[in-house]
């Protein structure tokens, strides 16, 4: 609840390149009439199908380690598929800006399918990281070419519409997805949870893959003219294998580990630098800050709700079953928040909504170590999930619609890559901060309290990862007044 890099900022919407406009008939349709039925149900699907292999595959992924004797290696198995996603996107920024989004985004689906089986198959922990980093490379490539599906194939005034779609299938894996992963793994196996999502690939497919041939199969603009940038390529080389080195030196805070940290930042600065907008650290306005909102607000919200179930856990002696519901409602309201900007009457107050769902989400995420206080009632969390989730909902869908609004079509690629990379990035860069400021206070220790009555000598550790990612969250409702530009 997971793209590009733009140069230059447009200050007016730029119609997309393809064979539908809002000027042309047919165009008062929505998403779900029978122009675009087809491509809307098969492009949600896929988003839906990822969406489930994310919750399914975090439920089996414990289980899934211990047999494979990797449980030293069991965060590798999470960054490999982040590390190799970022190249992925950057790759698909290029590759659908020149080509068209076809191409990338069925290698990507295959090689989606490809590391699951992999995955699936595997009789040891590295061959099981290889696939989870193949599937990666896949997910980058698909989701950044759903953004420029959506860039070329439909009218602005429906771009909202299929975004809050993109939101609202998250909402039943949020929910079923640990459910049937568990099941599926307790009596079939875990192998049965990454071997069986590939099977479900050929409906979606066969939907919206004629509908894409037709309407946005080819680039936009002059974009087939312009050379592959080689210097991108390698920028996503460095951002990837700089990503990775900071993970790595953030589980081990050792001073050893100060070698890959100091070589991961030198990787990753000037990568960044190059393939996000100008303009973007220092929040400038338009298209810049759209992209640093991204980042900002899946980072910070992404880091703190890694901790959430194990602070119910560890502290307040909830079960693993129960510390996941208590977040389960989020995927509500983040559709929720999702259709709600993407209604007619919203838009002129979009800044507005984003920098309102900010507030909501740095509330959210400081009243969640309330529950430190055993006097404080469990479910005070749910609660101020909820709200949180709303705030994304308005946030995310809005960076999504912004960016195709303030991109000219032959780079809708490039900085729909620039979006995801952002928030990509921010995810491995705030839950390394926040993972190493957790053991630093010993919260290390208290994955073994467990099952067990809370362990009160940790709750500093949470505490030192929520509050910092409120005060990120609360910075991003500044950034939020600055995504406008100065002509809108």
């Amino acid at each position: 609840m997971s793209s590009p890099t733009p140069r230059e900022t447009a200050t007016a919407a730029v119609p997309p390149a393809g064979p539908v406009t809002d000027a042309e008939p047919g165009t008062l349709d929505g998403v779900l009439s029978r122009s675009y039925r087809a491509l809307s149900i098969g492009i949600v699907s896929v988003v839906l199908l990822i969406a489930f292999e994310a919750t399914a595959v975090g439920t089996a992924m414990p289980v899934a380690a211990r047999e494979l004797d990797g449980v030293a290696l069991y965060a590798f198995a999470f960054s490999g598929y982040f590390t190799t996603s970022l190249f992925g996107m950057v790759l698909a920024g290029q590759w659908s800006d020149r080509g068209g989004p076809l191409g990338s985004l069925t290698t990507g689906i295959g090689a989606f399918a490809a590391g699951l089986l992999l995955s699936g198959t595997a009789g040891s922990m590295w061959p099981f990281i290889l696939g989870r980093a193949v599937q990666g490379l896949g997910g980058g490539l698909v989701i950044v070419a759903l953004y420029v599906v959506v860039g070329h194939a439909y009218p602005e005034r429906l771009r909202p519409s299929i975004m809050a779609a993109f939101a609202a299938s998250w909402v039943v894996p949020s929910v079923v997805g640990p459910l049937a992963a568990g099941a599926v793994t307790e009596h079939l196996g875990w192998r049965w949870v990454f071997i069986g999502i590939p099977v479900l690939v050929g409906l979606p497919l066969a939907l919206a893959l004629p509908q894409i041939r037709r309407r946005a199969a080819g680039p936009a603009g002059d974009a087939a003219r312009v050379p592959f940038d080689r210097r991108r390529i390698r920028l996503a080389l460095g951002i990837s294998l700089g990503a990775g080195l900071l993970q790595y030196a953030a589980q081990d805070l050792t001073w050893t580990s100060a070698v890959p940290a100091v070589a991961g930042a030198v990787l990753l600065v000037p990568a960044v630098l190059g393939l996000l907008p100008r303009g973007t650290y220092r929040a400038a306005r338009g298209l810049p800050s759209v992209v640093l909102l991204r980042g900002v607000a899946a980072g910070s919200f992404i880091a703190a709700e890694s901790f959430v179930p194990l602070m119910l856990v560890t502290q307040r002696g909830l079960s693993p079953t129960l510390a996941g519901f208590s977040l389960a409602a989020g995927g509500g309201t983040w559709a929720l928040g999702s259709y709600v900007q993407s209604r007619p009457r919203t838009e002129p107050h979009r800044e507005r909504l984003m920098t309102f769902g900010m507030v909501l989400v740095a509330a959210a995420i400081a009243a969640a170590p309330s529950v430190l206080i055993h006097a404080v009632p469990v479910w005070t969390v749910a609660v101020a999930w909820g709200f949180g989730c709303l705030g994304m909902g308005l946030v995310i869908s809005s960076t999504s619609v912004l960016l195709l609004r303030l991109s000219a079509p032959e780079e809708a690629g490039a900085n729909s890559a620039a979006l995801q990379i952002s928030d990509g990035l921010s995810n491995v860069v705030l839950l390394a901060v926040g993972g190493a400021a957790f053991a630093a206070l010993g919260g290390g220790t208290a994955a073994h309290t467990a099952g067990r009555a809370a362990d009160a000598s940790h709750p500093g550790a949470f505490a030192a990862v929520f509050l910092p990612m409120a005060a990120v969250a609360l910075a991003g409702a500044w950034v939020a007044t600055r995504v406008r530009t100065a002509h809108d």
